[in-house]
């Protein structure tokens, strides 16, 4: 092929073949650009030229996706911390089930309360970190502790 007709392909079908491409990776401009690279490296160019970039941007896609998929399952069991608490037990409170209640928390308001009750951060810098307001951190916060309070079976002392 030459650099023109390749040129057209790429102008005519580089943005649906990574639309195309984006059901299965995260990255489908890089499956777009190496199906053009090996249409470039064909030594015989294929009989019909977009359906065989079709076909390779789709494996090329489908298999990075499952690259990236067991990428994140490896880097996340790898980054899993052993324990998110030094001691089995702290003032009462079994670490294992204060860890299951916690990892059962939506990430805002898990992120709240660790911020606040064991880093000790007042609401304010906590908003700050969270990049929200003060009003929503304290939101959180109560949310954060109602919930604990209901998976840990502990009622609030009036």
């Amino acid at each position: 092929m030459t650099a023109r007709q390749i040129a057209e392909l790429i102008a005519s079908h580089a943005a649906v073949l990574a639309l195309f491409a984006r059901q299965w990776c995260a990255d489908p401009e890089d499956a777009v650009q190496d199906a053009f690279c090996k249409l470039v490296r064909q030594s015989v160019p294929p009989g019909d030229p977009v359906a065989w970039l079709f076909r390779v941007v789709r494996t090329t896609a489908i298999d990075r996706g499952r690259v990236d998929r067991r990428r994140v399952k490896r880097e996340s069991v790898t980054a899993r911390p052993e324990r998110w608490f030094a001691e089995r037990e702290v003032d009462g409170l079994d670490a294992p089930t204060a860890v299951a209640a916690l990892g059962a928390l939506p990430a805002e308001l898990r992120e709240v309360i660790v911020a606040r009750l064991w880093g000790g951060m007042t609401l304010e810098q906590v908003a700050a970190v969270a990049g929200c307001s003060l009003t929503t951190a304290h939101r959180r916060y109560e949310a954060g502790i109602v919930a604990l309070r209901e998976r840990l079976g502990v009622t609030c002392p009036k």
